[in-house]
């Protein structure tokens, strides 16, 4: 797709990062109900042809997780291919229970990342998949930040709010290769053929570019792109991200886009379920509003939509939280949407969130106890670990 100037800088950059080029002729719908995507996301499943491949962090052994098993069962029984990727760490209750019932009925389920001391290709515990997505037949796609579980995951009295993209168009592929070459990596299966990758069909006019990123690539490739998506913006910045740790370049982007005029607003949740990370985020609260940033507290839930958007053309959706362990160490998969339309959606989504949130003024902040201050302190020494 043709695009303007500054946007085909944005384009290049993302390619030689992610070696995936950008396409057009897409569709995306926003979805930000979790039981509305698995809804969805089930119907799909049950009304697939030729394969289901999921891959997801999480795939909990709940009413959520058993609700997409028996969906996946249902299609092996009519002849479909299902496939089914799941972190080691993340998955590991799931792995132990309902793992042995889907096998049984004959879905092909590996682990990505196995951890263990007797494995031979033991992986390092702090180096997740950390992806989200699902591609059926080929045609239909989906990621974000949505895990295969409950909405009140681990926490009765506290919803987690998630963000997902269900793609339809040429770049559904791309997600598919991203699938293909974790389930290669970790099963030494090598999926190919019309059927894994069918000609696309034109679903609509958005352009997008699929960035996968992780400890495989050269360079930290999602901390370089959105480094220069800061830089290149203009008038006005949105992030929401659950977990917020960011290194010196990132803090260094936020702080010159202020400086140059450019607007932006950071919203975390004012509760997580991490205490020690949600400690360490708050250690960098006075530098961001130091700095200028809008700092809102989302407090509807656990705000775990990862997202971005740069002024009213370019848009960040996906896995990737603002933080080093994503920047680093996790294998995470963002999407890039160039186009207004879809942008301008999410960032309606965005004001949503800021309508449900409250603003943090630098004065009120920096009454915090004194207590408080040295335990942020402490955690914040942790940073690269968390």
């Amino acid at each position: 797709p043709e695009l303007a100037p500054d946007a085909m800088a944005a384009v290049t950059l993302a390619e030689r990062l992610g070696s995936m080029p950008i396409l057009g002729g897409n569709d995306v719908e926003l979805m930000t109900q979790t039981e509305d995507v698995i809804d969805r996301l089930i119907a799909d499943v049950d009304a697939a042809e030729h394969h289901v491949h999921l891959l997801f962090y999480i795939f909990a052994n709940d009413e959520t997780g058993r609700r997409v098993a028996e969906a996946l069962g249902r299609a092996v029984a009519r002849g479909v291919k299902c496939r089914l990727l799941v972190d080691s760490v993340g998955s590991a209750r799931m792995l132990k229970r309902l793992a042995p019932k889907m096998l049984a009925r004959g879905v092909e389920l590996h682990e990505s990342l196995p951890v263990g001391i007797l494995r031979r290709r033991a992986a390092r515990i702090d180096m997740r998949n950390h992806r989200k997505l699902a591609v059926i037949d080929g045609r239909i796609a989906y990621t974000g930040s949505q895990n295969i579980v409950n909405a009140n995951y681990g926490h009765k009295n506290l919803a987690w709010h998630d963000m997902m993209a269900r793609l339809t168009g040429p770049a559904v592929l791309e997600l598919q290769a991203v699938f293909v070459s974790d389930w290669s990596f970790d099963t030494g299966e090598i999926l190919d053929g019309d059927g894994v990758f069918p000609d696309p069909p034109v679903a609509g006019n958005i352009p997008v570019q699929i960035l996968p990123s992780g400890p495989s690539y050269p360079t930290e490739n999602y901390q370089r792109m959105v480094v220069a998506a800061l830089h290149a913006a203009r008038q006005h910045v949105i992030i929401t991200t659950p977990y917020f740790v960011p290194d010196e370049p990132f803090m260094q982007a936020l702080e010159v886009a202020v400086l140059r005029g450019v607007e932006v607003e950071l919203i975390v949740p004012q509760r997580t379920d991490r205490w020690l990370v949600a400690a360490a985020s708050r250690a960098y609260y006075s530098a961001v509003l130091d700095a200028g940033v809008k700092l809102h507290l989302y407090h509807e839930g656990l705000l775990h939509s990862k997202t971005m958007t740069i002024d009213r053309a370019l848009a960040f959706l996906g896995t990737g939280n603002f933080d080093i362990r994503s920047f680093a160490l996790n294998f995470e998969v963002n999407l890039l949407l160039y186009d207004a339309d879809v942008t301008e959606r999410l960032r309606a989504e965005q004001q949503r969130y800021i309508d449900d949130s409250v603003a943090m003024a630098p004065a009120e902040w920096h009454k915090r106890p004194r207590v408080q201050k040295v335990v942020e302190n402490i955690a914040k020494l942790l940073s690269p670990l968390l």
